[in-house]
């Protein structure tokens, strides 16, 4: 499955969610689903800044595509990094790199974030293609 039929799953899974308590909920729901981070990559290098909450971003390149891990203390943006992954993990860095993370706008993510999770939002985004750029010079 490439990146915008994974895109297109997930705007299908929060379409019948009414209301953002729904899907905020849901959000929740699969943040707890996330895998818990290895703590060797909780370190500085690895943390998210402009991020609200604790926030830690890492990813190695395993046979061309890169495999993402991520952790937070926080329920909401532990959802928010969990769907973000599901949707570019076991790719290409290029093709991450070069994607439009659609969905995002798709789901009202970007209209309904309070601003500090949606500046969490674009520091995870903006973290996620430097590590795309580090693996593509490998």
């Amino acid at each position: 499955m490439n990146i915008n039929d994974k895109q297109d799953r997930l705007i299908k899974e929060f379409a019948p969610l009414n209301g953002w308590i729904a899907k905020y909920e849901y959000l929740i729901n699969i943040g707890q689903q996330l895998p818990k981070m290895e703590d060797k990559y909780k370190t500085a290098e690895n943390q998210i800044n402009g991020c609200q909450s604790q926030l830690w971003v890492a990813a190695e390149l395993r046979d061309g595509k890169l495999m993402f891990q991520a952790d937070s203390n926080a329920k909401i943006t532990r959802g928010i990094i969990a769907i973000v992954l599901n949707v570019i993990n076991n790719h290409p860095p290029e093709d991450i790199y070069t994607s439009k993370l659609y969905f995002l706008d798709n789901i009202g993510f970007k209209t309904n974030l309070s601003p500090t999770r949606l500046n969490g939002l674009n520091s995870i985004i903006k973290r996620i293609n430097k590590l795309c750029l580090i693996h593509m010079q490998l």
